[in-house]
C-alpha cells in the first residue's frame, strides 16, 4: 500500500506505530477478543463501519470491500485516520455490547480536557454544515441507514463499527441563535477506543456524511 503522508503530516509516526502492532498480532486471538470474523483461507478480518463491511488483510492492513460488487465511497478506504482506527481496535479492543445509554464527549473519560477540540472539530462542523439544511442531513442520514431519533430538530443514530453507536442530533439556527449539535457514544465506546480517537469517529462519521 502506498501512501503519500505529504510534508511534515503527523499522521505517519502513529500509522507507522500500529501498523507495527498489528503485524504483531495473533490473529485468531484478536477476533476471539473482538469478536471480529477472521478469515484464515484470506488472511483477512471482516469489519463493519458506516454501514458498508471491508476485509483487512493481515499482515499488512490493506483494506477493500467485502463485496466486490459494491462500488462508491468507503470511509475504511478513505486515508489514514480510519485504518488507524481499525489497527487500534484489532489490537486493544474487546467485544462489547453497550447498555442502551449513550454518552457525551465530556462523560467519557478525560472528556473535559479535549472537549474544545472536539466542540470545533466535529460539533461545530456538523452544527454549521446541516444546522441551515435539515433536508440535507435527512437525506445523507438515510443513505447510511441511519435510525431516525425525535430529538433535538432532527437526530439519527448510527452503528459506526459493530456494535458502537453514534447520535448526532442538530438544532436549526434562527435570527438569534446560530444552529448548534450534539454528538453522543454508546457507553460501550470507552471500553476500546481512547478518547481522542472519538474526535476520530466524529471527523470520519462527517466526512462520510458529505462523500456518499
Amino acid at each position: 500500500m502506498n501512501i503519500d503522508y505529504g510534508k511534515d503530516n503527523k499522521e505517519r509516526i502513529p500509522y507507522e506505530h500500529y501498523l507495527a502492532e498489528f503485524r504483531k498480532l495473533n490473529p485468531q486471538e484478536a477476533a476471539q477478543r473482538t469478536g471480529i470474523p477472521w478469515h484464515e483461507e484470506t488472511q483477512e478480518f471482516e469489519m463493519h463501519m458506516m454501514q458498508k463491511r471491508f476485509l483487512i488483510k493481515w499482515p499488512e492492513c490493506t483494506i477493500r470491500k467485502a463485496d466486490p460488487e459494491e462500488h462508491g465511497y468507503g470511509a475504511m478506504e478513505d486515508g489514514i485516520p480510519p485504518k488507524i482506527m481499525v489497527m487500534r481496535y484489532l489490537t486493544r479492543g474487546v467485544s462489547s455490547t453497550g447498555s442502551g445509554n449513550f454518552l457525551t464527549y465530556r462523560e467519557v473519560p478525560h472528556g473535559e480536557v479535549y472537549f474544545r477540540q472536539f466542540q470545533g472539530r466535529c460539533m461545530m462542523r456538523l452544527a454549521f454544515g446541516y444546522g441551515s439544511n435539515l433536508s440535507l442531513f435527512h437525506v445523507q442520514m438515510e443513505k447510511i441507514g441511519a435510525k431516525k431519533l425525535d430529538m433535538g430538530d432532527a437526530a439519527y443514530e448510527f452503528e459506526f463499527l459493530d456494535k458502537y453507536f453514534v447520535r448526532f442530533i442538530l438544532w436549526a439556527g434562527d435570527d438569534e441563535f446560530p444552529p448548534s449539535s450534539q454528538i453522543l457514544f454508546s457507553d460501550n465506546f470507552p471500553l476500546s477506543f481512547e478518547t481522542e480517537d472519538l474526535a476520530v469517529v466524529g471527523d470520519i462519521s462527517i466526512n462520510t456524511l458529505k462523500k456518499i
